[in-house]
């Protein structure tokens, strides 16, 4: 597997994690869709907790934390940070909303639950980080990018939850081109933040400004069959510009719970 690892990058997405309802159900669905296999991660003393797994590879963890937290079913990006109770101040600072924590999970960290000032959720992750775990723009099992009403705006907000812009050894760096901001470690694009025509108070999800989750497969086609046979469904304009098509190399699905990602083809850009 390849694509830049992130585990020492502060203020790089560090981990990527499904708050579920059902942790069977959970592990059946993805399983079958992202051909993912399963084996106990490590959660404090809280609830059960999966990690998945691709070709031996760490990808994402799936905790049944939905009725505890009282959270919606959804995937969130963590970012890594050095002082949690730091990160969350400066997220109140600059205008964002803190829905959950810091919580600790002992011995790993520390966790915050947030929204940006548009609505985005995201997460802040103190503490141990996988050291295997890979995020890219190719070639990596996932990638992540903000869809937001202003991507420069959005930037300016996370790089100063972040920290983006302070020019640390093991930090990130980011680039603007046309109307997107591309975040980069050690030159590799490990996120972006996309401008366009998102709205907050849309009754569809995926027409929200949001962190948007791209898992890739080896074979589109089936992973998208898959979705259909386990409770799954393809979310009609689930991007910028309508429904992406399986022959397009993209489509955005929803699992049986709700909660939206992408089904990317390897290889694609």
């Amino acid at each position: 597997m390849t694509g830049p690892t992130t585990a020492r990058a502060l203020g790089a997405p560090c981990w990527l994690s499904l708050a579920a309802r059902d942790l069977g159900a959970a592990e059946r669905f993805y399983g079958a869709v992202l051909g993912w296999t399963f084996r106990p991660g490590e959660l404090g003393t809280g609830p059960a907790y999966l990690v998945g797994e691709r070709d031996g590879t760490p990808v994402a963890g799936i905790a049944a934390l939905a009725a505890e937290l009282a959270v919606p079913v959804a995937w969130t990006v963590f970012f890594a940070v050095e002082d949690a109770d730091a990160a969350v101040a400066r997220i109140r600072e600059r205008g964002g909303t803190v829905g959950v924590g810091p919580v600790a999970y002992p011995p790993q960290g520390r966790a915050a639950l947030a929204t940006d000032r548009d609505g985005a959720a995201f997460g802040v992750w103190e503490g141990r980080l996988v050291s295997r775990w890979h995020v890219g723009e190719r070639g990596a099992p996932a990638w992540v990018e903000l869809h937001t009403r202003d991507a420069f705006d959005a930037a300016v907000f996370y790089g100063g939850v972040l920290r983006w812009a302070e020019g640390a050894p093991e930090g990130c760096e980011t680039s603007y081109e046309e109307d997107r901001v591309v975040l980069r470690r050690a030159g590799a694009a490990v996120a972006r933040l996309d401008s366009g025509p998102v709205e907050a108070a849309s009754p569809r999800p995926q027409l929200r400004p949001r962190w948007l989750v791209r898992f890739r497969v080896a074979d589109l086609a089936a992973s998208v069959a898959a979705v259909a046979e386990h409770g799954g469904a393809v979310v009609p304009d689930g991007e910028w510009g309508g429904a992406r098509k399986p022959e397009e190399g993209r489509v955005v699905v929803r699992d049986p719970d709700g909660a939206l990602f992408t089904l990317e083809a390897d290889g694609t850009a």
